[in-house]
Formats: C-alpha cells, structure tokens, sequence
C-alpha cells in the first residue's frame, strides 16, 4: 500500500472513522525537513500496510485540519486510533526513530 493522501474533504471518513491505526504527516510542498522524511513516510507505508494506515495532508491547501490540530510547525507526524490523537512528533526524524514510534502506536 502506498502513502494516502488526506483532504480537509476526506479527513473524518479516512482518518477519525478509520478501523486500523493511522499516522498523518502534515507537510507542505516548501518545507526541506518535510522532504527529508518523505522516502521514510514512504518506505513505511509499505512496511506497515494491513497494520497502519500512514497518509499525507498538505496544510497550505487543507489548512482546516490543520487549523483543528493545532499544527504550527512542520513536518508534524500525528498518531490517530479510533478517531482520537495519540501522540506526535514535530520535526524531522530518523527512519529507525519513526518505527519506534509507529510500533509504540500500534
């Protein structure tokens, strides 16, 4: 499975109604780190599918969840499980420091 790709549009359905784990990374097309931890988001994608569903949200063109969650910086790698906020990371991060997240969270 590939990395999802959330909207302001799809967001309750995808991620708050989802049955299995979800990580989002908030990000934006201008932001370096984001770009740094884009093979990683992707990798584990792959990695993870069946277990975790892991998907993408550009803030400057959905800037209501964003708004909703109180992101402020990015790249911000947000947890949800049964609709709720688990944890997050802010920044970006190490592959090996990601799955040890991402396993915590399952």
């Amino acid at each position: 499975m590939s990395v999802l790709h959330f909207t302001d549009a799809n967001f309750k359905k995808e991620v708050l109604e989802s049955d299995l784990p979800i990580l989002v990374d908030f990000w934006a097309s201008w932001c370096g780190p984001c770009k740094i931890i884009a093979p990683h988001i992707d990798e584990l994608a792959k990695e993870y599918a069946g277990k975790m569903k892991i998907g993408k949200i550009d803030v400057d063109v959905n800037p209501k969840v964003a708004t909703e969650y109180g992101i402020m910086s990015i790249p911000t790698l947000v947890f949800f499980k049964n609709g709720k906020v688990l944890n997050q990371i802010t920044g970006a991060v190490s592959k090996p420091e990601l799955k040890r997240n991402i396993e915590e969270n399952l």
